[in-house]
């Protein structure tokens, strides 16, 4: 899975229509495999991201956790630690 998808299920606050659309585009990119689509492929490559941004956007609202919401600035700080200790 590409690196710059994150998890968007069960944050407090929940995650973004712009959210989700920014990981629609990336999934897209990363199966088509273009980071911008020739002109003739345009029209199937933004279709592609409004279908998967559409069933994730139902994906994540119908999903349900016992869970308590996970706060933002704590995964942030988190995933910044990881990245200290990964790239030094």
């Amino acid at each position: 899975m590409c690196r710059n998808i994150k998890t968007l299920f069960n944050f407090d606050p929940p995650a973004t229509d712009e959210e989700v659309r920014a990981a629609s585009l990336q999934f897209v990119r990363k199966l088509s495999g273009f980071n911008a689509p020739s002109k003739v492929n345009e029209a199937a490559f933004n279709r592609a991201i409004d279908e998967v941004y559409s069933s994730s956007r139902r994906l994540i609202d119908c999903l349900e956790t016992q869970a308590p919401p996970r706060d933002r600035e704590v995964e942030a700080e988190k995933a910044r630690a990881r990245a200290a200790v990964r790239f030094g």
